[in-house]
Formats: structure tokens, C-alpha cells, sequence
């Protein structure tokens, strides 16, 4: 599926050349009105973060760069958002409010949330403020093969907004599935790493070499324990290793005490040092 091409791991790429487009108009109370001012235009903008404040007077936009800009902002308001949310859309890729962005370029992503992921407004405004860069994710190189994995997993409330579930649809399946891979090679089954992963899909975010393997290294080294209760409870990954998961192992080995990963790791501090003094 993706053997021709050379994705890089998140499936964002270059935004094309940008394109002219034409600004049509609106008569949506929601939407900004274009017979302002330019000064009040321009104050507009620098207020939800889409123009700096510090902005030299020779550098500002042209009074057509500003109908653009707004044009712009009318379109992701017909999607949901708000003028608090471009701030961060502004700061993370500021040609989205160029004169010459084309908004057909990522038209296919609301779509896909729309449709594919069935997400509300809502939620898709959402998956993109947690990850703006899935605006500018191929569609059908990434995201739906990355979907279509995630629900072959079977994970449960895949359309929720975090900023989990963001980072994890805008990631190439195959670097997905190195996760499964990375499991069985250390002695699980196909359908255990898959079980596994879809338990803690968090998993997908992890580091293999710098948080994955330290941890289930000491555990099976250190700890002396097996993968079996890895198995029982994949929630061990998801802890700290220096500030969890060692000192509470240490702590208990010092008075000759084994209980289960799952009290081990789970019970507040206040908890377990109490029962374990």
C-alpha cells in the first residue's frame, strides 16, 4: 500500500504551490464583514494572533492581503472555530492566512473527519487544534490507511479529540505497526501485540528504544518478571520509569515484598507508602 512511497513517519508534507483564490462573501452574522475599515481590519487581526502586534507599519499586509486573510478566517469559522484558535493555527503555519492560500488544499481532511472518522464540527476542529499539521496530511496515503489499522485494533472512541488520538491518526501506519513488531519480538503472539497495543494505545507514541525497551528491560532484568504480567497489564508502559516504577520496585524489594504490577504502579504515593512503610 504504501511501498511506492517515501512518507515520512507523520504524514504531514509540503503544502503545494500556493494558488490564488477569490474571496466570496457572507452573510453570516458568524462570519467577519468586509465593509470595515482597513485599520479596524487590521486590528481585528492582530487580535486573535493572526497578524503580531509588532508588526512594522512598511511590513503590514495589503488592504487585498487583508479581504484574503479574513476570507480565510471566515472559512474555518464555517467549520467550527473561533477567534481564539487561530492564534495557534497562525503560529504553527502561518501561510494558512497568506493572500494566495488556496482553501481547496485541505478541503479532503475536513471531509475525512467528516466522513470517514465521523467526527462532529466539534470534534474535528478539535483533532486539528490538538495537531494543525494533520491539515496538510495525504488522505489517502495516511490517514485513511492509519484509521483503517486503528479500527482493525479495534480501539474504542477513535473520533475523540485528544490530542492522543491526533498525534496517532497524523502517524504513518507503518510506524504503527512497529510496535506490534517490536512485542514479538520479544515472544508475544501477532494477536497479543495487537490485543496489547489496542489495551494502551498510547503505546503508538512511545519511543521504542528510548521508553519501551528501557522499561520492559528492567522489568523482565531488574524486576525479574515476566512477560506474562505485561500481558495482564499493559498500562506498566505507560508509567515513568525513574519516577515510578524504580523507586516503588526498589522500595518493596528493600522490605522483601511482591505484589502485582498493577498495585504496584497504581495506588497513589500517600497509598502505597503507607501500606508498604
Amino acid at each position: 500500500m504504501l511501498h511506492s512511497l517515501s512518507l515520512q513517519a507523520f504524514c504531514s508534507y509540503t503544502p503545494p504551490t500556493l494558488k490564488p483564490h477569490l474571496s466570496p462573501s457572507s452573510k453570516s452574522p458568524l462570519y467577519i464583514k468586509f465593509n470595515t475599515t482597513h485599520h479596524e481590519n487590521l486590528r481585528y487581526l492582530k487580535s486573535i494572533g493572526v497578524i503580531d502586534f509588532n508588526t512594522k507599519p512598511h511590513q503590514l499586509p495589503s488592504p487585498d492581503a487583508i479581504t484574503e486573510m479574513l476570507t480565510t478566517i471566515n472559512f474555518f469559522k464555517s467549520k467550527g472555530f473561533k477567534d481564539t484558535d487561530f492564534s495557534r493555527l497562525t503560529s504553527i503555519y502561518p501561510k494558512l492566512f497568506s493572500d494566495n492560500f488556496d482553501r481547496t488544499d485541505i478541503d479532503p481532511v475536513f471531509e475525512f473527519l467528516a466522513t470517514d472518522l465521523q467526527a462532529s464540527l466539534e470534534e474535528s476542529r478539535g483533532f486539528i487544534l490538538n495537531c494543525p499539521q494533520i491539515l496538510f496530511s495525504d488522505v489517502e496515503y495516511c490517514l485513511k490507511p492509519t484509521l483503517n489499522y486503528l479500527r482493525q485494533l479495534k480501539i474504542q472512541k477513535i473520533n475523540v479529540p485528544s490530542k492522543l488520538n491526533a498525534k496517532i491518526l497524523n502517524t504513518q501506519v507503518e510506524k504503527l505497526r512497529k510496535r506490534v513488531k517490536f512485542l514479538k519480538s520479544l515472544g508475544f503472539s501477532h494477536k497479543e501485540a495487537e490485543t496489547f497495543c489496542a489495551r494502551i494505545p498510547a503505546i503508538f507514541g512511545y519511543s521504542i528504544e528510548n521508553n519501551l525497551r528501557p522499561k520492559i528491560e528492567y522489568l523482565l532484568v531488574q524486576m525479574e518478571r515476566s512477560t506474562e504480567e505485561l500481558k495482564e497489564f499493559p498500562q506498566y508502559v505507560g508509567f515513568s520509569l525513574e519516577k515510578r516504577i524504580m523507586p516503588r520496585h526498589l522500595h518493596l524489594k528493600q522490605r522483601n515484598v511482591q505484589i502485582k504490577l498493577n498495585r504496584m504502579l497504581m495506588w497513589s504515593d500517600q497509598r502505597f507508602y503507607a501500606k508498604w512503610k
